[in-house]
């Protein structure tokens, strides 16, 4: 099984480090998004058109052609298939802008990575006539950005101009941005969540209140993955400035073991509390994390 991870047509103009080097944040969410969609058109092992939004019940003058026969057949009833010129939501990006997420090893940090998702998905819920959001936040809201069909302009800017420069903390900033969320809205957590899997799950939680549908998208560098260094060196806290001195050879295999046991617990966690979670390491090509994004809204469709 392979198609998820396969990257649609055109992946190869996605890479990051190609995305940094486009001036223009809208220009390069554009071209990332309807390449993509280019893409899955194309694909016939997708078996579903972006512009499909969800299900409802049929009524007496529904066109039948939009009856899903294949749902009839799995429960009795009649659904009609809605698309995106049928329904809309509130989508918001909570966006982590803290120090740590300035770190990167391969000429693109986790913050601009972060940066070109968050326009990308704006792009693609803009396109589906979602009304845009966006809210960046370290140890405390940074700036707020609230849905509207008149923000996709706002979010980009508010993207663009962003600087990681304050140590963050998750609880604080994201227990307050339950506040603006009052009316259902699907959002989009994007960090690289250097907390305990327990307080990133206690910080996240509240966000699902109002019955909202949360998506957390965990960003991390390959270096942080790998530890791919050699020589003995001093390696540096982002948020604090505490240095440490290290032998890689030595902590290696141990360090991995952490990184992909903490990725594991927060996936676990996530999942027993209904919450979407997505890790994406800043190597990847963009279309995977949309195709991850458009798998996990295409289940919330059907489970509403």
């Amino acid at each position: 099984m392979s198609t998820a991870a396969t990257a649609s047509p055109g992946a190869r103009f996605i890479d990051p480090k190609v995305l940094v080097r486009i001036g223009s944040l809208e220009l390069a969410a554009r071209f990332v998004v309807e390449g993509f969609i280019n893409g899955l058109h194309k694909a016939p092992y997708l078996g579903t058109s972006i512009d499909f939004a969800e299900h409802r019940g049929y009524m007496p003058g529904d066109d039948i052609r939009r009856i899903d026969w294949r749902l009839f057949a799995r429960t009795d009833r009649f659904y009609v298939k809605q698309f995106e010129a049928d329904t809309n939501t509130n989508f918001s990006v909570l966006f982590d802008v803290s120090k740590s997420m300035s770190f990167g090893s391969r000429g693109v940090t986790k913050l601009d990575y972060g940066r070109y998702l968050a326009a990308c998905l704006s792009y693609l819920s803009s396109r589906q006539r979602d009304r845009i959001g966006i809210v960046t936040f370290d140890d405390d809201i940074v700036e707020r950005v609230p849905p509207s069909a008149k923000h996709f302009d706002v979010t980009l800017h508010t993207l663009d101009k962003i600087v990681a420069g304050r140590p963050g903390a998750l609880g604080p900033p994201l227990f307050k941005a339950t506040e603006f969320f009052k009316r259902r809205s699907i959002l989009v957590v994007i960090s690289d969540f250097y907390e305990e899997p327990e307080k990133v799950l206690d910080a996240i939680k509240p966000l699902r209140f109002a019955g909202n549908d949360v998506i957390v998208f965990h960003i991390l560098d390959p270096a942080e993955v790998d530890f791919p260094y050699d020589d003995s060196s001093s390696f540096e806290d982002m948020e604090t400035g505490r240095k440490l001195a290290v032998v890689p050879d030595k902590l290696r295999d141990e360090y991995r073991a952490l990184v992909q046991d903490h990725i594991r617990s927060l996936g676990q966690l996530f999942s027993r509390n209904r919450i979407d979670y997505a890790f994406l390491n800043t190597k990847v090509p963009l279309d995977h994390a949309l195709f991850k994004y458009l798998a996990m809204r295409h289940k919330m469709t059907k489970v509403r």
